[in-house]
């Protein structure tokens, strides 16, 4: 595990489990929700997946199963890779709760062993903010081309690189290019009182620029099918989000 890992895996451990009942309530509360309308909980994604029954589906940084659990009622068979024990621990209870099961590896993406997931998953889905967790996209992309079934499609979801250069009352911040390590809040700090955020570890991120997360899935061999680019939560004129979908013929 490199020191970039460890050190968002420390992060993603200290309170974690708490921050995911403070924000999307407690496991069982939070199971009544998805099982009203599993579908639903997949939001601008939904269209991607209708029929999975039955098919393979690999969650990578999956957190809290907010979206593994929901695929698994909805009938596939879907296994989250993640770095955190906390997220392992809602994600399970999650399940638990809603009747359901899926299988959930903690460990470094980096190291997954991709002798024993070679080809195995009809489905890849990234989505939620990931990409700055890795400081290597090309190498990443390969070990999801690899646990690919030729055929089987990626649906790639993460935050729009110009987000982060958008500033209060939309100003400007010239970063864009700049993909150093950095030392960041971890996402989930604020949710916690002052006085307690001093306590918080940092999490490691590097950013990417849109060409080279599009080009790392190019090279690696995948084709891509559809990009889409979606505006802010609230509806804002700016490009908040992106999705890739991409195959491995």
């Amino acid at each position: 595990m490199n020191k970039q890992t460890q050190t968002n895996k420390t992060a993603w451990e200290y309170r974690a489990y708490e921050f995911w009942q403070k924000h999307d309530d407690t496991p069982a509360e939070k199971a009544k929700e998805l099982l009203k309308d599993p579908r639903a909980s997949l939001k601008k994604h939904q269209e991607f997946f209708h029929d999975v029954d039955g098919l393979n589906v690999a969650n990578l940084c999956g957190s809290n199963g907010r979206k593994a659990v929901p695929l698994s009622l909805m009938g596939a068979n879907v296994t989250i890779f993640d770095v955190s024990e906390e997220n392992r621990r809602y994600a399970l209870e999650l399940a638990t709760c809603a009747q359901t099961c899926i299988d959930y590896v903690v460990g470094d993406v980096y190291d997954l062993d991709v002798s024993k997931y070679e080809g195995r998953f009809d489905l890849l889905y990234l989505e939620g903010g990931i990409l700055h967790y890795f400081d290597d996209l090309k190498r990443l992309c390969n070990i999801l081309y690899s646990i690919l079934k030729p055929g089987g499609s990626m649906i790639l979801s993460d935050y729009h690189p110009l987000k982060r250069c958008i500033g209060p009352e939309s100003t400007y911040m010239p970063i864009y290019f700049d993909n150093e390590l950095h030392e960041e809040d971890i996402a989930y700090k604020s949710f916690f009182d002052k006085d307690e955020q001093n306590d918080f570890p940092d999490v490691l991120l590097t950013h990417h620029a849109l060409s080279d997360i599009i080009n790392s899935v190019i090279t690696t061999g995948f084709q891509i099918r559809r990009f889409d680019e979606h505006r802010g939560w609230n509806g804002e004129n700016i490009p908040w989000e992106f999705t890739i979908l991409a195959v491995k013929e």
